[in-house]
């Protein structure tokens, strides 16, 4: 099951305790079962780990804050009190990444199809993705 209540409880902490910022991946990651590490190399894919990432897509859609989420999500998120100005927080960032691979994870086992589909789900860009995450995880390359 997806823990969404931990999404709106990030906000929370996330402003009570802000230099707990590497800790919300550690914390995010063991409420949704994901390894931590996943998305440490998701937020260096998506941003450099840049909390005020902001990209406008070919599609209209927008991709918000340091792990990119997509505008998409926002009606499921704003059930849980989170919208986008909450989405460039990024300890909320890291919890809502977690729900989102945790999502994928649960449609897709745990593979590396599960991690491309962060992204997309079209079987290209799937895989693409998947070996970019696979090469950062592998070399470590995402910042600490």
């Amino acid at each position: 099951m997806i823990r969404p209540l931990t999404i709106s409880l990030a906000a929370s902490l996330s402003l009570a305790m802000p230099s707990a910022m590497a800790d919300c991946f550690d914390a995010a990651a063991v409420y949704q079962h994901v390894h931590p590490d996943l998305l440490r190399a998701i937020a260096w894919q998506e941003s450099r780990g840049r909390a005020t990432a902001l990209h406008r897509n070919v599609n209209g859609t927008i991709d918000y804050g340091m792990m990119q989420i997509n505008s998409i999500h926002l009606k499921d998120l704003s059930g849980y009190g989170i919208a986008t100005d909450s989405l460039m927080d990024p300890c909320v960032s890291v919890y809502v990444a977690a729900w989102h691979l945790r999502s994928k994870m649960l449609k897709y086992g745990n593979t590396w199809d599960a991690v491309g589909s962060y992204h997309s789900e079209t079987p290209a860009e799937r895989d693409r993705y998947k070996r970019s995450i696979m090469r950062i995880v592998q070399q470590r390359s995402y910042a600490r």
